[in-house]
């Protein structure tokens, strides 16, 4: 990453890559693609979220799998932009992508629960980190077949990986994120704790949206 500049000078571009990534983070993918292929509101399916997971209770893997490489896109493309201005102007980026993902503005700050973009940004950030967190999410779920699981696993090493890796900035970022995925994922984590979170390939019941 460029070395970053003085204070006076990248104040501008640091508050910039936070409020940018925001916006991009933001952008409700899942919810527009599911309007844009006739489903109508996804919010109203499923468990209410707007991510990849509950896109596919459409039926439509395509539109699925699309939404996973946007939400993941934007989350990466965030930080790459950023990082042309140092990697304090990267990792804020990551940060409010992250932020717009799970608190969007446009809905009433009611977002996903960010495992995608999470991700992503951590794919950009450090590649290797991101791998790592990918390959952990793989590997939990193939075993035990809990896809909220995987992600509160892998984002939860995330940090010590990170510290290791990439050092303290990236771990710092990366137990942001996790904190707000473990926070997005609350209601998982109650049913998890209850034996009654369904597993992957599993039929899940309409619930309010959290």
């Amino acid at each position: 990453m460029p070395d970053p500049i003085s204070w006076e000078l990248s104040w501008p571009y640091l508050l910039s890559a936070a409020l940018g990534g925001y916006l991009l983070g933001s952008i409700p993918f899942g919810l527009v693609l599911s309007r844009l292929a006739g489903y109508g509101d996804i919010r109203k399916i499923g468990s209410g979220n707007i991510g990849a997971t509950n896109v596919l209770r459409t039926g439509n893997k395509l539109l699925a799998a699309l939404t996973l490489i946007l939400d993941s896109g934007k989350g990466a493309f965030a930080v790459l932009i950023a990082q042309q201005f140092g990697s304090d102007a990267a990792v804020l980026a990551g940060a409010g992508s992250m932020l717009g993902h799970t608190f969007p503005i446009w809905l009433g700050f009611k977002g996903g629960k960010g495992v995608a973009t999470a991700l992503g940004v951590l794919l950009a950030i450090s590649w290797p980190v991101g791998l790592i967190a990918c390959a952990t999410w793989l590997l939990v779920a193939a075993v035990l077949r809990y896809s909220s699981l995987s992600a509160l696993v892998a984002l939860g090493i995330s940090p010590a990986i990170g510290w290791y890796i990439a050092g303290p900035q990236v771990a710092q970022l990366c137990a942001f994120i996790a904190v707000l995925v473990f926070i997005r994922h609350h209601a998982n984590i109650r049913r998890l704790l209850r034996g009654e979170e369904p597993k992957i390939g599993s039929k899940k019941k309409a619930e309010p949206a959290t």
